[in-house]
């Protein structure tokens, strides 16, 4: 099995398990129906990757890789806040008539910021930090502003990232203060480590381990009967992805630059109910 495959059974089994019931009222995210979502969740989850060996993509049910590479490019290289900018519909339950969701997320990282070296914005600095300052304890990004968390349609969930140089090898923390486990844990892991694989290459570096921290990760009570279902399902071994060797730019990846050999997966669960 993959070590998505890993992390994410043994993450729900702990949390379903052992977790901590949140059956609270006040609880923000709401169904469809208005009712409150209610979760069960662990404090402090630590999952590792070692993107060296293989690349964590989940089996026991089909991720697009594509799909999700395309949503950290709107973030990361587009630097969009606009669903049009996105080529699916995830972001559409928080955008405005426009099409904006305010100053979250691809808006923060275009944002300039001054430096001794110059101005730059979030990405250009750790591009830059990778090629000339390759043994800088100082490579982060941060979207959580808080001057503008008021202009933001929704608060950023997967918000920091810390890079680390390691023996020629990218290394990176990805902070998460909530985590919905069945809608976003294999997604989000699958799009930061093909992040990773970017900024490792345009860098000179090859990809190293992927730390990845969730303050709140939590199964919503309607998702707990699909998610005893998947992790009970038998996993397989992880598929081979490529990254384009020719391309150094990172603002030349595409979601096709990447390819994946031998996917083997489990059956695609149906559409289930998502609360926001």
């Amino acid at each position: 099995m993959s070590s998505a495959d890993i992390a994410f059974i043994e993450t729900c089994k702990d949390i379903i398990e052992n977790g901590t019931p949140v059956f609270d009222e006040r609880v923000r995210p709401r169904w469809e129906d208005g009712t409150p979502a209610y979760t069960i969740k662990k404090f402090g989850v630590v999952n590792r990757y070692d993107l060296s060996k293989e690349f964590p993509l989940l089996t026991i049910r089909p991720i697009s890789l594509q799909k999700a590479v395309d949503e950290i490019l709107w973030i990361w290289q587009k630097k969009s806040n606009n669903v049009n900018d996105l080529g699916s519909k995830i972001w559409d339950a928080w955008a405005d008539e426009n099409g904006s969701i305010g100053k979250a997320y691809g808006y923060q990282m275009g944002v300039k910021h001054k430096y001794r070296e110059g101005e730059f914005d979030m990405v250009d600095r750790v591009l830059y930090d990778l090629k000339n300052n390759p043994c800088s304890r100082r490579i982060m990004t941060n979207m959580y502003n808080f001057q503008d968390l008021s202009e933001m349609a929704l608060y950023p969930c997967a918000y920091s990232m810390t890079f680390n140089v390691v023996d020629g090898k990218l290394c990176a923390i990805l902070n998460q203060r909530s985590q919905d486990m069945l809608a976003a844990n294999a997604w989000n892991v699958a799009q930061y480590a093909a992040l990773v694989m970017m900024l490792a290459q345009a860098s000179g570096l090859k990809p190293g381990e992927l730390v990845h921290v969730i303050a709140d990760a939590h199964i919503y009570d309607r998702h707990i009967p699909i998610v005893k279902e998947i992790i009970e399902r038998t996993p397989f071994d992880a598929p081979k992805v490529t990254l384009d060797p020719e391309i150094t730019d990172f603002y030349a990846f595409t979601p096709e630059s990447f390819t994946v050999e031998n996917y083997v997966h489990g059956e695609k669960i149906g559409r289930f109910p998502v609360a926001v």
